[in-house]
């Protein structure tokens, strides 16, 4: 007998960030904190270089460095020298993706930390690195962030409520952090309301940023363990982090399949999510010697043909899934492809 997939997606559900990109999620709460202090949010993202569009699309992507410097551009008109974990407090971990719900319902904390590992590059951050290091009495979850973005306490003060935060649902009511390890030097008289917040020692100018917590807390079960989303969740990812690739026809691809049944597969909102211009994304991709419109077209053949293949969807069905407004439009565009109707290719005729 055949195996075959009980669910199945034509494509990623959206655009991996690439290099030198993260989600625009971090700004999550952002434009309601600077509306309540008299500012003007979008005059802040523009400052640095960003649409208005990355305060409401937490799936656009942005350079760290955009980030870090937003944060410390808004510690300083702000006059709040915790920037970072203040609006942190106001954020869910959601702000790194669809990681955090594998997180949650992974069986145990080891096993959600392993997850936050292998996957928040590739959802979220490519240049953020999660590691894990196990002592005897303590273990500590750190992160790096792997590409020179100067000054960047306040991103580091979100990170770390951010990291808490998720710990802390992994680990049940019973967590606790036993301290957090900052490269930033807060002022002497910022360190309680950090401990405060943080509920645990902070420890300024070290090395490195990290949650230190009893190694014991690894085998704790996570309360919201879910197998089911747990075992798709992590299969989808997986197979993302494999297929991940930096070349930009490759990453076109992706968007083309995840975004054509929505109808509103287009170069600007390709250029979007990718965080570039549609020129420089013209440009790109004329350099490997194709256009978005070809690649659109490619990819529309290559799925029309799987789904007549597997004779499962009507044809109604399968021009819907390819952005196409009526059946007729599908019908003339792959006998162009093939110089057969949808109807002669599914019948072998």
């Amino acid at each position: 007998m055949t195996e075959r997939s009980f669910f199945s997606l034509d494509g990623p559900l959206d655009v991996a960030p690439g290099g030198g990109q993260v989600r625009a999620a971090n700004f999550a709460g952002l434009a309601n904190v600077a509306r309540s202090l008299g500012r003007d949010a979008r005059g802040i993202v523009e400052r640095h270089g960003m649409e208005a569009r990355v305060l409401t699309d937490p799936e656009s992507l942005i350079a760290p460095q955009q980030v870090a410097d937003t944060f410390e551009y808004c510690s300083t008109v702000f006059d709040d020298a915790l920037f970072g974990l203040h609006i942190a407090t106001l954020q869910d971990p959601e702000v790194f993706g669809c990681v955090t719900a594998l997180c949650r319902a992974a069986p145990t904390v080891r096993a959600g930390i392993r997850c936050l590992i292998d996957f928040l590059p590739v959802v979220h951050a490519p240049d953020c690195e999660v590691v894990l290091m196990e002592g005897r009495e303590t273990a500590e979850l750190a992160w790096l962030v792997n590409t020179d973005i100067g000054a960047n306490d306040q991103a580091n003060y979100q990170a770390a409520m951010l990291n808490v935060k998720l710990l802390k649902a992994m680990g049940g009511p019973a967590f606790r952090p036993s301290w957090i390890s900052l490269s930033a030097e807060p002022r002497g008289c910022d360190l309680p309301e950090l401990e405060r917040e943080l509920g645990c020692k902070v420890l300024s100018r070290r090395n490195r940023n990290s949650v230190g917590f009893p190694v014991q807390q690894l085998e704790q079960p996570v309360p919201s363990a879910n197998r089911l989303l747990y075992k798709l969740l992590g299969s989808y990812l997986q197979r993302v982090k494999t297929e991940h690739s930096q070349s930009i026809v490759d990453r076109v691809d992706s968007y083309i399949r995840g975004s054509l049944a929505s109808g509103k597969c287009t170069i600007e909102r390709c250029a979007e999510k990718m965080g570039t211009s549609v020129r420089t994304l013209q440009s790109r991709l004329a350099a490997e010697g194709t256009r978005f419109s070809e690649l659109v077209e490619q990819q529309r053949e290559k799925l029309a043909r799987a789904h007549l293949a597997e004779n499962r969807l009507s044809l109604d069905e399968i021009a819907d899934r390819l952005g196409y407004g009526e059946q007729t439009s599908f019908g003339r565009a792959f006998k162009r492809w093939t110089g057969m109707t949808p109807q002669q290719f599914r019948t072998g005729h």
